[in-house]
C-alpha cells in the first residue's frame, strides 16, 4: 500500500502560480510513475501530468502544457507541481496519483483544492 498526502493548494487569481506537492511517506522505492488528476464540479476526474521516477521522463495534458511543469525529488519522496499562468478553468481538486509494477494508477491521494479567481 502507498499512501500519498497533497499540500499546497490554495486561493489564486487569474494569471498567478501555486506549487502543488506530493508526499509518499513510506518512500517510493515500488512506484514507477506518479502523476497529478484534477477534478472540477460536476466533471469526470482528468489527467493533468506525470513523471516516471526513474529518468523523470514527463508528459502533460494539452490544457496545461507550457503553464505547469511536473518535477520529483527522489530523496525527499516527493513530487511537484508547479502551476503559472492559472486559469479560472484550472479550478479543481488535484489529485495525487502513482502507478506501481502495473501501469494502472493504483495509489491516490485524499487530494487538494485549486481556486482561480477571474
Amino acid at each position: 500500500q502507498v499512501n500519498l498526502v497533497e499540500s499546497g493548494g490554495g486561493l489564486a487569481q487569474a494569471g498567478g502560480a501555486l506549487r502543488l506537492s506530493c508526499l509518499a511517506p513510506g518512500g517510493i522505492a515500488s512506484i514507477y510513475t506518479m502523476g497529478w488528476f484534477r477534478q472540477a464540479p460536476g466533471k469526470e476526474r482528468e489527467f493533468v501530468a506525470r513523471i516516471t521516477t526513474t529518468g523523470s521522463l514527463t508528459y502533460y495534458d494539452n490544457s496545461v502544457k507550457g503553464r505547469f511543469t511536473i518535477s520529483m525529488d527522489n530523496a525527499k519522496s516527493m513530487v511537484f507541481l508547479q502551476m503559472t499562468s492559472l486559469k479560472p478553468e484550472d479550478t479543481a481538486m488535484y489529485y495525487c496519483a502513482a502507478q506501481g509494477a502495473m501501469p494502472r494508477w493504483d495509489y491516490w491521494g485524499q487530494g487538494t483544492q485549486v481556486t482561480v479567481s477571474p
